[in-house]
């Protein structure tokens, strides 16, 4: 069985299936900025803590620049070779250096001499090779370039190296050669957003001989180095649960939903601003916290001092629960997260124990999607995840508007959802209400009648069926009745 090199990186060897197989080149290509040099620090480090000789060949920086990344990062480079070759190709891409014969003609081949020179006396495990821009300019013609980069390869295959050469694409070109060559291929894409940070992903675009998680993977650029997440996907994490309903400690929401929320599935609250979408999901988060479960709330608009202070007020005892950790709070930024990322901390917090996951809401979970066309998908798999976890799943999305056949939904993710709710305003005796029902349930009966919904004293009520009502979630209903207060008696109001 073919030995694995282990990366060091957080997330890659994951992706790797265990690391890159030993004695081979492969090829690490990105524009700059996309943390090419940062990753082959990082396969050095850890070659390093494992005992290896390592070796880091710099063509285009200075030892100290290289130092210098090492040291953003908190590395120290003692037990690191470093070969600095930056004067040599310098004065191969002068005009001056030689009256008969050219640059290229002399200085390639010195450079790779001096290469081959330094691994025969070090005998490195690991080498890398920065970069490959370099050794094309002083090839000068494709034909030549090939034979030094098929040379290189089988030169350090006799020393048995697990070689990584790094390409920054500044030569924009149809040139394939360095692809065709390696025995795998690496590619980091630094993607620029019109507002927030940058997105980054890397793709294996090859890896001979063995398998790998294909697809794009997002990773980040962080103190102590790259950071992977790699692109979930829900059926490989999979293990038994008790299934059954949980109760929500409202008898009546729990009346609607048939018996409460099951184990295993997402329920999403939707309806316009102002409803109790987010109100309801702390309420959850309450009675799971008094279960004794733990729970995990995501909130993409609401910071956690905002978050506490409604909660508060709402007679919900959220500090106290996350002071005893029985709930964890993280305010999501969407401009700074990729979604990648976020699944890697949702993730986390199951893998901590978190029972019950609150993403609230759906509307900032878009804004950080690159393109929107992906939500979708990438929603699927990680509730997916969620379900095969036997999480209860909650989700909050916002609709446009507040009233009438003009309110919608900034994108369909209702058939994702195992079970819909759904609140609305809706305009009676001259006061705005609210009103709940359950739309969906797919593991079993729920109610299909409306209840109104109200804030009584700091606590949320839901009260009985709207019978007297006709179109309440149209939000401009018809009365057809008499008006009925929480204990159901008839009022003394007259129908209009």
């Amino acid at each position: 069985m073919q030995t694995r090199a282990s990366t060091g990186i957080e997330g890659f060897d994951d992706i790797l299936g265990g690391g890159l197989p030993d004695g081979h080149l492969y090829l690490i290509e990105g524009d700059p900025g996309a943390g090419k040099t940062t990753m082959a620090l990082q396969f050095l480090q850890e070659g390093r803590r494992l005992g290896e000789v390592t070796l880091y060949v710099t063509l285009s920086e200075t030892r100290a620049e290289v130092e210098k990344v090492a040291l953003s990062h908190g590395w120290d480079l003692t037990g690191v070779n470093i070969m600095e070759l930056t004067t040599s190709v310098e004065a191969a891409l002068g005009e001056d250096s030689y009256t008969v014969f050219r640059p290229s003609d002399m200085e390639l081949g010195e450079t790779t001499t001096k290469i081959l020179d330094e691994v025969a006396r070090l005998r490195p495990h690991r080498v890398v090779i920065d970069s490959l821009s370099e050794l094309r300019l002083l090839a000068g013609e494709a034909l030549r370039y090939r034979r030094q980069i098929l040379g290189l390869k089988h030169s350090f295959a006799k020393f048995g190296c697990t070689l990584l050469v790094l390409d920054d694409r500044t030569v924009r070109s149809n040139d394939q050669q360095p692809q065709s060559i390696a025995h795998g291929v690496i590619a980091l894409d630094r993607i620029p957003t019109e507002y927030g940070a940058e997105r980054r992903r890397l793709q294996i675009v090859k890896l001979r001989g063995v398998g790998f998680k294909g697809g794009f993977h997002d990773y980040c650029i962080r103190h102590g180095g790259l950071a992977v997440f790699p692109r979930l996907k829900g059926s490989d994490h999979e293990r038994d649960y008790d299934e059954g309903p949980v109760a929500s400690g409202m008898k009546e929401f729990d009346l609607l939903l048939g018996g409460g929320l099951d184990r295993g599935t997402s329920t999403l609250l939707t309806g316009p601003a102002g409803t109790g979408k987010s109100t309801l999901a702390m309420t959850l988060v309450d009675a799971a916290a008094r279960r004794g479960e733990k729970a995990a709330i995501f909130a993409f608009e609401e910071n956690r001092k905002t978050a506490v202070r409604r909660c508060g007020a709402l007679g919900i005892p959220l500090q106290e629960h996350l002071t005893s950790g029985i709930a964890n709070f993280r305010h999501v930024l969407p401009a700074e997260l990729s979604p990648g990322e976020f699944a890697a901390l949702v993730r986390e917090s199951v893998d901590n124990g978190a029972r019950m996951v609150v993403m609230d809401s759906l509307n900032g979970y878009l804004n950080a999607m690159p393109e929107e066309g992906f939500l979708a998908a990438q929603l699927h798999e990680l509730l997916s995840y969620l379900s095969n976890q036997g999480v209860v799943t909650i989700m909050v999305l916002a609709q446009r508007g507040m009233m009438g056949s003009g309110m919608t939904a900034p994108v369909d993710v209702s058939y994702l959802a195992d079970t819909v709710i759904m609140l609305r305003h809706f305009e009676a005796f001259g006061s705005v209400r609210k009103a709940i029902s359950v739309l969906k349930k797919r593991t079993g009966s729920h109610e299909e009648t409306i209840r109104e919904l109200r804030f009584d004293g700091g606590k949320m009520r839901i009260g009985e069926a709207l019978s007297d009502f006709r179109g309440v979630l149209t939000g401009v209903p018809t009365y057809v009745g008499l008006e009925k207060d929480l204990s159901g008696k008839d009022s003394p109001r007259a129908a209009p």
